[in-house]
């Protein structure tokens, strides 16, 4: 046992530690600071990983004792930090997370290669971050998110960042600024607000050359799926139907119109997938181009159980095939934040999209061939998770031997 004097995110701590006891084990035992998560306990999964006098550390096999008199820095530290908050932000609009064990030191560690390695590519982001496990993303997301702090900071430098940066190359602490009274961690904030004082203007939405309608002003930040289906009807038929909003919200497993002012609508949309349910309240806007038989309906909304927010545009054209036959293309761009983002880019969830676009074009022939004022319920569509899955394994395996 030997005294042990400390700072710990700003804060001086005097204890007495066995000499053996860890680093990670003394900040979450003796000062109760949880957010640096141990995992392998063999410095391999970078779970742990802290900053001691500005560096990062894995805090599962460094000896408290060997930190004497020295400066640390925990996931806690971080509330006045330049580099965090940008980190944080990112990481929520890329959805660099799913469970969020590997977030604290995985953040630790983005931090550094901000500082670090301004100048650095995708493949050396990819190589610093190796010695950082996660086995949820895919690191897809969380190698967006570090690119996408490097290039905003390559377009327009921060002093505060670059002060940080040159204390850095000095072989100085980069610590972050002290907090005025440092705050429990309380995990992965979804909603870290934008360090920008102002909100960068939506861009413009830009004529598609697929639907002749406004493209999506969120396009390549969401996930995309396409599919369509083929109705026995003429396309002014069909068109006429898909500009009716009650209508196709009648064919769409789980939608409900609540209230319609013009082409504004307000309802909810609730969705169930294995262990995924959510009932997303919010609002649309439908816009038309009647001349090309193209829309793009605009919606956003949130999930009153997990407060999942979700964004979508969803555009769709209609084509003839014949006198009596016509098909219509569906374009789904989307985005989630919060608790459920870890489902939006899954590749099952996305066949799940496409599988529910073939189920909405069957119940839109349905629906059209029912006698005009009809309120007969349309058959509730089945679907099978598990023949999904087997479907899909099938179609990838043939594309493996080579089938077409």
């Amino acid at each position: 046992m030997s005294e042990l004097n400390i700072e710990v995110n700003g804060r001086r701590f005097t204890r007495d530690v066995v000499d053996r006891t860890h680093l990670g084990d003394f900040l979450r035992e003796d000062l109760r600071m949880t957010g640096t998560n141990l995992s392998c306990e063999h410095g391999v999964c970078g779970a742990c990983t802290v900053l001691v006098d500005g560096k990062p550390v894995r805090s599962c096999i460094t000896f408290a004792s060997a930190c004497e008199g020295r400066q640390v820095t925990t996931i806690e530290g971080y509330d006045n930090d330049p580099v965090m908050l940008r980190l944080r932000e990112a990481f929520n609009t890329h959805h660099a997370l799913q469970c969020g064990f590997c977030t604290p030191g995985m953040l630790t560690t983005s931090r550094d290669i901000i500082l670090r390695l301004p100048d650095a590519d995708e493949a050396r982001v990819r190589i610093e971050l190796s010695g950082n496990i996660c086995r949820c993303t895919g690191y897809q997301g969380i190698t967006a998110a570090v690119m996408s702090v490097l290039d905003a900071l390559r377009m327009q430098p921060d002093p505060a960042v670059e002060a940080l940066r040159e204390a850095a190359m000095q072989g100085k602490a980069a610590l972050p600024p002290a907090a005025d009274a440092p705050k429990p961690f309380t995990g992965f904030d979804a909603t870290v607000p934008s360090t920008s004082t102002k909100a960068p203007a939506a861009p413009a939405a830009t004529p598609s050359a697929s639907t002749g309608a406004s493209a999506p002003a969120a396009a390549g930040k969401g996930t995309n799926i396409q599919g369509g289906f083929e109705v026995p009807f003429s396309a002014d038929q069909v068109w006429a139907f898909m500009a009716d909003l009650r209508a196709v919200a009648g064919c769409l497993p789980g939608a409900v119109i609540e209230s319609q002012e013009g082409d504004e609508v307000k309802g909810k949309i609730a969705i169930k997938f294995g262990p995924m349910a959510a009932a997303f309240n919010g609002a649309a806007t439908l816009e038309r181009d009647d001349a090309a038989k193209s829309a793009v309906l605009r919606g956003s909304g949130q999930d009153s159980l997990s407060q999942s927010r979700a964004k979508g545009d969803v555009s769709y054209r209609v084509t003839s095939l014949s006198a009596d036959k016509a098909r219509v293309d569906v374009d789904l761009l989307y985005s989630l934040q919060g608790p459920l983002a870890q489902f939006s880019r899954s590749g099952l969830v996305q066949d799940f999209v496409k599988r529910m676009i073939a189920d909405f074009g069957r119940n839109v022939a349905l629906r059209m061939a029912q006698p005009a004022g009809s309120t007969e319920p349309l058959p509730q569509a089945e679907f099978s998770p598990f023949k999904m899955f087997m479907s899909v394994l099938w179609a990838r395996l043939k594309r493996m031997l080579g089938g077409q």
